[in-house]
Parts: structure tokens; C-alpha cells; sequence
């Protein structure tokens, strides 16, 4: 004969008390995953980009002159603000110049690196060297004046990784001012500076909400130091 006890069902305390732990045992996953694309974000940003970087002052300091500049102008492409460095023609640049790069996705496509959105998705970013026109700047008589400027270019970053450089090499999430800006849509220029502005997609921009859609993705500039 069962026990009155094994016949009933669980209390209101004991629900809870399991409703708890299942929330806890939640709460420890999404801090984790938080956790690990935080310190992916990290390790793109000192390993890749800040090696990148790193190459394009070496290449500079080494050569004289910025990456395809033939006429000697300072200006990547010679001033072309269209002409950009990609791809395996950027990495053969780099490297009959004997400069180093970062280990990137594989051999000869240093260029690029793989890593996971936030849904577990493989993006993929690339590097490109372009002068662009356009670069505001302050200037004491008209408030801003716009310069051609050598960026790094950053083609396939996940918002949320857009925000993470910009706030690790600006100090501050800013999609138009300082050292990271976004590239506006189908022009090779930033938008004019505003304060505090935020990056023009996030990571459900996408036309589907659905958790096995890709992230969307941003392009970003990076100011080179000349």
C-alpha cells in the first residue's frame, strides 16, 4: 500500500524552489555565453585588428610610404578614395615588404578572420587599407572640416562586435566620432559627427527575428596614424 505522502503531488514551495533553480541554472548560461563572446571580442580586437594596425605602422615605418601609394602622396592608392587594398593583394603587399601579420583565417588570407555571432553563426570579417574622403574633423572657424583620411576598414562586424571595438579603442560607443566610425550605406564616407550617436543596425536587424538567422553586419573605419 503507497504512503498518502508518495501519492501527492509537489508543494507550491517545492515548485518554487525548482522554478529557482531552473532560472539560476539560465541565468549561469546566458552570463557564460556573454562571457565567452566578450572575451572573443577581446581577442579580435588586441590580436587582429590591433595587429593589423600594428602591420600597416610597421610597413610605414619600414618602406616610407603607406601601402600602394607608387607617386608618393601618403594617401593609400595614391589619393584614389575609391581604390582599396584587399584580399590577397593586400597580404602580398604586406608581406614582400617583410612585415609581419596576424595568423587571420589561414595561410594567405590573413586578411580575414572567422568567429561566431551571437547565435552561434559563422561571420566573417575582413580587412581592407583605403584612403576615403569625407573624414570630419573639428576646426576652430567652421566646426568641422573634412579631410581624406588612410583607415583600416572593417567589413562583417556584428553590431554588438562594433561596439565592442569602439569601445575599447575610443573608450566610449560613438558610430561617428573618434577613432571607430561607421561607414555610411553606399558611399565610401562617415556621416557628419553628432554626439553620442549609436551604430546604425543592431543585432536583430535583420528582416527575421529568429534565432537561426545570422546577425546583421556593419562596416567600420578605423583612422589609421597616417
Amino acid at each position: 500500500m503507497k504512503s498518502i505522502r508518495s501519492n501527492r503531488g509537489f508543494t507550491l514551495m517545492e515548485m518554487s524552489v525548482v522554478l529557482v533553480i531552473i532560472a539560476l541554472i539560465l541565468g549561469a548560461v546566458t552570463v557564460g555565453r556573454d562571457v565567452y563572446r566578450g572575451a572573443v571580442a577581446e581577442r579580435i580586437s588586441s590580436e587582429f585588428v590591433q595587429g593589423w594596425i600594428l602591420a600597416y605602422d610597421r610597413y610605414a615605418s619600414q618602406t616610407g610610404s603607406v601601402p600602394n601609394d607608387g607617386t608618393l602622396t601618403g594617401m593609400i592608392g595614391g589619393g584614389t578614395a575609391a581604390t582599396a587594398l584587399c584580399s590577397t593583394q593586400l597580404v602580398d603587399e604586406m608581406l614582400k615588404a617583410g612585415v609581419t601579420l596576424p595568423q587571420g583565417a589561414m595561410e594567405g588570407r590573413q586578411d580575414a578572420y572567422i568567429y561566431q555571432d551571437r547565435n552561434g553563426l559563422p561571420q566573417r570579417l575582413q580587412v581592407c587599407l583605403q584612403a576615403i574622403s569625407g573624414w570630419h574633423e573639428p576646426s576652430s572657424s567652421t566646426g568641422y572640416v573634412q579631410r581624406t583620411r588612410n583607415v583600416l576598414v572593417l567589413h562583417g562586424l556584428t553590431p554588438e562586435l562594433a561596439q565592442q571595438l569602439d569601445q575599447r579603442i575610443d573608450g566610449k560607443v560613438d558610430a561617428r566620432a573618434g577613432r571607430v566610425r561607421e561607414k555610411r550605406p553606399g558611399t565610401n564616407k562617415v556621416a557628419t559627427p553628432t554626439e553620442n550617436a549609436a551604430w546604425s543596425r543592431d543585432e536583430m536587424s535583420n528582416a527575421t527575428t529568429s534565432m537561426d538567422a545570422a546577425s546583421a553586419t556593419v562596416t567600420a573605419y578605423i583612422k589609421m596614424s597616417q
